[in-house]
């Protein structure tokens, strides 16, 4: 009895046990976050000087492109692209470890602030209280001063959506930083998407009136770093004006017509077709080239195509749309080959930072750039990348 009882306790718990298996086969396995072919890897980049471990996230679309970031400075440090070949190639300048960028640099792929550009003098005003900036810059402000955003340790985030793979940063900038006023907390979200996009958005929020000017500060060559000058690259901004600039290459406050000037670039034109047209003026620190900002039309915060940039030998293109009332197009003067600039030589890249005008802290007839407690600053860039 004790042997049969045995016998029906095992038909009846095989039974159990394969009805099991047959109920789990049936449930449809949870589709996970993300799309196959995407993804997103975490990684070591280095230590500062207070031991503070330093991160370099890799994102990389269906595609193949590969955007690279790290928490210092919330850089940009590489983005890999195809060209009309199918060859992958970093196009944007920076440095093989974190040492590089430790030291001051060009500002490599950082996120730049508070305020991008140039205060006149380092001065401005709010509500009849004066405030003094560094004056890293000749006579002017330059970058958020001599530790901007570009030098600080921000926190990270990994995003990761249907269709979207990146990183939100984020930092509070004490009152007095760099001698602006209000703790502000900033966020900067960098992301990859299938159609090969990369979107950069930018926020801010102040418990007292300060300025708020942010950007990205990628030097990029679609030739691939390293590749020569870009002067042989095709430029389009469709810009009617831009601003003219003085010795120190600030703003005068006029606004000016490009027709008939070297800032024309409403149709596509080679970079270095009319850079000879701006020598500078090397014993004064000028080297010469572009460094001038360009008016767009929309200056509502609608998505607007501000520049397109075409590499003739490799056939990549990047188109930039952006909700910011200007761009500043820079083409690497003050790149001299050193290694505190990478090796990189002059024009061997170009900038194009989306922002609000310069100086405008001064300058009553430019965009209000004061950003009061209780507001949100927002604003969205993207770069396409393809081939043609």
């Amino acid at each position: 009895m004790k042997r049969a009882k045995h016998s029906v306790l095992g038909i009846v718990f095989a039974v159990v046990f394969w009805c099991a298996i047959g109920c789990i086969s049936q449930v449809e396995p949870q589709p996970k976050t993300g799309t196959p072919g995407m993804s997103i890897e975490k990684s070591s980049f280095g230590k500062i000087e207070d031991g503070t471990e330093i991160f370099r996230y890799t994102c990389t679309n269906q595609h193949g492109l590969k955007l690279q970031v790290m928490t210092y400075g919330a850089t940009v440090t590489a983005m890999d692209v195809p060209d009309k070949d199918g060859n992958l190639s970093n196009v944007t300048l920076g440095f093989d470890s974190l040492d590089g960028y430790l030291s001051r640099h060009p500002y490599f792929g950082s996120t730049v602030g508070r305020f991008c550009n140039r205060i006149g003098a380092g001065k401005f005003s709010i509500d009849g209280a004066d405030y003094q900036l560094a004056t890293n810059n000749g006579p002017n402000h330059l970058h958020g001063g001599e530790k901007g955003f570009d030098a600080v340790v921000w926190d990270a985030e990994e995003i990761e959506a249907a269709d979207t793979v990146g990183v939100k940063f984020t930092y509070r900038s004490p009152d007095g930083e760099e001698g602006y006023p209000g703790n502000v907390d900033v966020t900067a979200i960098y992301s990859l998407n299938n159609d090969n996009e990369v979107t950069m958005e930018f926020s801010a929020m102040t418990d007292k009136a300060t300025p708020i000017n942010l950007t990205n500060h990628c030097y990029w060559n679609l030739g691939g770093a390293g590749s020569g000058m870009v002067l042989e690259h095709d430029l389009t901004i469709p810009a009617d004006w831009y601003l003219p600039g003085d010795a120190n290459l600030l703003p005068t406050g006029e606004i000016a017509d490009v027709e008939g000037t070297q800032f024309d670039f409403r149709a596509a034109t080679p970079i270095g077709s009319r850079i000879d047209q701006l020598p500078g003026n090397p014993d004064a620190g000028d080297p010469g080239g572009y460094d001038n900002c360009y008016c767009l039309a929309a200056q509502d915060g609608t998505l607007q195509l501000a520049a397109r940039v075409r590499d003739p030998a490799s056939g990549r293109v990047m188109e930039i749309h952006t909700t910011q009332p200007a761009i500043q197009f820079y083409t690497g003067n003050f790149l001299d080959g050193s290694e505190g600039n990478g090796g990189f030589g002059k024009h061997d890249a170009f900038c194009l930072e989306t922002q609000n005008y310069p100086d405008a802290p001064n300058q009553p007839e430019f965009p209000p750039s004061i950003l009061q407690p209780g507001e949100s600053y927002q604003h969205t860039t993207v770069h396409k990348f393809l081939t043609e």
